[in-house]
Formats: C-alpha cells, structure tokens, sequence
C-alpha cells in the first residue's frame, strides 16, 4: 500500500505528518513524502502522478481557510476521477471540524488520539484495501492485530436490556473498546434456564435482565459497528454447561470465564454444594477447551477479594492453569487484579503478580497459550470520583510491567453507580494515556532486589501449598480430583478471612498487610511462614 502526504495551502506545520507518514512506513506502507505549503493544485497533480492508496494531507492555519481549500480540492479530485482513494486529514480540533464535513475525507485527526488509535486506523485502512476481514473476531487474533497495544475491555449492564443495548452501540462506535463483556444480573446468572425461580424484584440487580436467547443475539448485533469488538459474557453460576453453549451460539463468545470452587457455597453465590460445584465448573470448562473458547479461571483473584495471603492467591492461580491445561484448554486467560487486597504496595503487588506469572507461564507450550490481563483491583477504587480516576492511571501503568495482553478498566464511577458508555470511555481514556506512556518503556521490576527476593518466596511458598494438597492424595493428578480440592478447602490449607462464618471454608486464617504485602500472621500479628501455617492444620488433619 502507498501513502502520499503534503501539508496544503501555505500551511507549513510538517512534524505531525511526518510522523503520521513514520507510523505508517513501521506498519507496512509505502510512503512519499511531497513537502509543506502545497498548493492543491499540486496535490492533484502528485496524485495523478504517483497514484496513492491513501492520501494524508494537514492544515493548522483557521477553519475558513480550509474550506476554502477543501472545496477546490474536492473539485478537482472529481473533475480528474480521482476520489476514489482513501484521504486522511490531520490538523487542530479547529480545523478537523471542517474536514469531517466534507464527504470524501475518511478520516480526521485533531491531535487528542493516542498513538494505539492512530495505529489501529492505518492497520484497519490497510487491511481493507487488501480486502481482508478488518477486525478479528477471534481473541489469540485480535490481540495479535493489536500487539505491542492491549486489547481493552470493560463490562456493561444496566437495569434494562434496552438501556444495555443503546449503551453498547455508543461503545462500539467510540472504537476504542476491543472487548465487551456483557453483565447479566443475577437471576439470569442463577436462573436463566430454572425462570420460574426467579424473583421479579430483583430484576437487574447486579447487571442487565436478560431473559431469552433473543436477548443475547440482540446485544450482540448492539456491537456490530464502529470497530467490531469482541463480545463475552459473564459465566452462570449454574447449568454451566448449558450456559457455556448458550454463549458461544449467541455471542461468539470471546473466552469464558469460570471457576473451580467458586459460585457456591464456599460464596453463596449460588446454592450448590462445593464438591458439586467442583465438578460441575470442571465439566464447563472441560466443555468451552474441546469446542475451542478460550478460558479464565477465575480462582484466585476470588481468593484475594476475601482478604486470603499472597500465597493462597499464587497457588489458586497454579491451581486453576493446572486444571484448565488438563481439561483441554488451548487458549488460557489469566488475570491480574491489582492491589487486592486493598493497600498493597505497587513493589509488593507487582512481586505477587510476578510470581502468579511465573508460575502460570510455566505450563505454557505450543498447545497452551496463556493471556495476560491486568484490571484495577475493585476494592482499590475510592468513593471519590476524582481520585478513582487517578487510580486508574496509577495502577494501569505499574500494572504494565506485567506486559498484558489484555487490560481490563474499571470505570471510575462503579462506586457510585454502574457505568454508562459516557463514563466507559472516560475511563478508557485515562488508562489508554497510562497505557501508551509506559509502552515507551519502563524499569525491568526484578531488577530490583527487594521485588526478586520476595516473588521467589511466594512462589516457594505457593508450592508448598500445592505439594500440600498433594499429600491429602499423593500425586500430581490428585489436583484434578475434586474430593481432594473440596478437602484442600474443608481442612483450611485453601482459606481466606472474610469466608468465616456463612462459608464452607473455615475462615479461620488471620492475614494483614505488611510492608506492602497481604501476609498470614498469627493471634499476635505476627508473620506466620507458610510452611509452619500447613504444618499445624495438616498436623490437626491427622490427629
């Protein structure tokens, strides 16, 4: 593909064309580069002359001007056969006003896009010209069309599905979300196939009511326009499977997110028996790896989120990879929710994440590719809005050093209220800035001696918790046995505190942040090794 550029009319601003024409030779195009303060009348000519795939052109000098301009130039593209190529216009907000009234710009920047839009766009241009499929819309693709940028995702649901819908077009057609996440509210998550279950007075609580198949074809059809994202769903917290299937008919759906012990009554958010959640979350994911959907295991971060150690949360991630390798996933997506607990450290989360990373990468090969994704950790947003704002850069950059593939934004406002496409794509905008800035690079973290020195320890003591659970079978495949998993959880070697008392989990484990980090300590607030916490509850097992 070849790209001509020319600052017009005696506009002589040149450095953001030549950069614009730089980003597009690095993504494959050819470019000439005409000069500054070119007449239009020239610029036909050079057209004709060179025959261009695509045609950049910028202004900067006031808005009459332009059209002026604009209009001869349009003349004599018309008069020569010539507007039949891709022009692009670049220049002030001022001016890229005028240029989106003229029909036969495609597209005009005013200089407040980040560099991933700008070279979403050249990739998007040359992918039509080749008449190829513009946006993938299979995930290990689309994050492939992106890289080095994460794909972005938020979640959307609202009270009613006609509100979700018309705020799901308004966030497709911004461009600048690449995943959707559909939140249904919790009858349909519970009850979407038992409806004479459901209680009416809580429709919507908790994310939108949906009701029928229909219902998911028709928020998925909200999403075909702008930049085509991808589009998934929210697991069920029963008939797994069925819900799995209900997905991937109706939604493509872009990876599944399911755990293994969770949405049951280690949680309550469902009313299965733990071992019989168990094997019914392994039976979904089992299902979602042979029909080739993608797969979060959702374990660990759930584990965070009731205040469990740093250790508890590693092996859970161990856990889950295990387990989804073993049943048959193929495309893995692990997420990294930061600072959860809340008041952590950026070094101590990051020494966390890192040895999660480590771990979960290391059963990785040619037939198990593992996903990257980073989210702000949601009991990390103040009730401020401002300064949930700044938390969203805060933790989108420090978070990068984890090299995401994904990056999963909470809005800004979720505190208050559930976010609308309006507060989806402010807060987008923020992380998108903290995103771009630390692609230009940042400090390695495990250069740091204190990051490397405490990664390592977690992930020994993460192990160890893994070899205990071992113990209770005594092999590796024990992990895949839900008798053994549930037995992990009933003895407390897997516990958190926020599960005492409405949970099967014992709840008995005492943790506190310490220098940065989420610790398990004893009745005196004193920091407990892992090694002597499972040695006194497997040593209570056996007695």
């Amino acid at each position: 593909m070849k790209m001509m550029g020319a600052s017009i009319g005696s506009c002589v601003h040149n450095v953001g064309l030549l950069n614009f024409l730089n980003l597009a030779r690095q993504n494959g195009y050819e470019t000439l580069y005409i000069g500054s303060a070119v007449p239009v009348e020239k610029l036909a000519d050079e057209i004709e002359r060179h025959d261009p795939d695509v045609v950049a052109m910028s202004y900067r000098l006031g808005a009459e001007a332009l059209r002026n301009l604009l209009q001869t130039l349009e003349h004599l593209l018309k008069e020569r056969g010539l507007l039949n190529k891709t022009y692009i216009f670049g220049g002030t907000v001022e001016t890229a006003s005028v240029a989106r009234t003229f029909s036969f710009i495609s597209k005009a920047f005013d200089g407040t896009e980040e560099m991933d839009e700008i070279v979403m766009f050249l990739r998007g241009e040359a992918r039509k010209l080749q008449k190829m499929e513009i946006y993938p819309q299979r995930l290990g693709e689309r994050i492939k069309f992106k890289s080095p940028f994460p794909l972005i995702r938020h979640h959307i649901g609202l009270q009613t599905l006609e509100e979700t819908i018309k705020e799901i077009e308004k966030m497709a057609d911004s461009q600048l979300l690449d995943v959707i996440s559909i939140a249904p509210d919790q009858n349909c998550q519970q009850f979407f196939f038992e409806p004479e279950k459901m209680d009416p007075k809580q429709d919507g609580a908790g994310g939108a009511p949906i009701r029928t198949k229909e219902d998911f074809v028709s928020l998925y059809q909200a999403s075909r326009r702008g930049n085509y994202p991808l589009v998934r769903c929210y697991a069920g917290t029963r008939h797994m499977v069925e819900f799995s299937r209900l997905l991937k008919e109706t939604l493509n759906n872009a990876w599944a997110a399911i755990p293994v012990m969770w949405y049951s009554d280690l949680d309550r958010r469902s009313d299965r028996p733990l071992l019989e959640a168990i094997k019914e979350n392994m039976e979904a994911i089992r299902w979602n790896g042979e029909n080739d959907v993608p797969v979060e295991v959702t374990d660990s971060h759930q584990w965070a989120l009731r205040l469990a150690h740093d250790a508890v949360e590693v092996a859970a991630a161990y856990l889950a990879t295990f387990a989804a390798k073993k049943l048959g996933v193929k495309e893995y997506v692990q997420q990294f929710m930061l600072e959860t607990p809340v008041g952590l450290s950026p070094k101590g989360d990051i020494a966390k994440m890192m040895a999660k990373r480590e771990l979960v990468e290391s059963f990785a090969d040619e037939n198990f590719k593992v996903y990257r994704m980073i989210r702000t950790g949601l009991m990390s947003m103040p009730a401020d809005l401002d300064a949930a704002k700044g938390q969203i850069g805060v933790s989108m950059f420090y978070g990068m050093a984890l090299e995401p593939h994904i990056v999963h934004v909470v809005a800004y406002c979720e505190s208050e209220k559930r976010a609308t496409a309006r507060e989806i794509i402010e807060s987008v905008k923020i992380a998108r800035r903290a995103i771009n800035v630390a692609l230009r690079g940042l400090s390695d973290p495990l250069a740091d001696p204190w990051v490397r020195s405490e990664k390592e320890r977690i992930k020994e003591e993460a192990l160890q918790i893994i070899d205990a659970i071992k113990s209770l079978g005594g092999s590796d495949e024990e992990l895949l046995n839900p008798e053994i998993l549930f037995e992990a959880v009933k003895i407390g070697i897997l516990d958190a505190p926020a599960l005492k008392g409405f949970s099967v989990a014992k709840g008995e484990v005492k943790t506190a942040i310490i220098d940065g980090q989420c610790r398990c300590v004893d009745e005196n607030g004193r920091v407990m090794s892992e090694k002597e916490r499972l040695a006194k509850i497997l040593g209570r097992s056996h007695e």
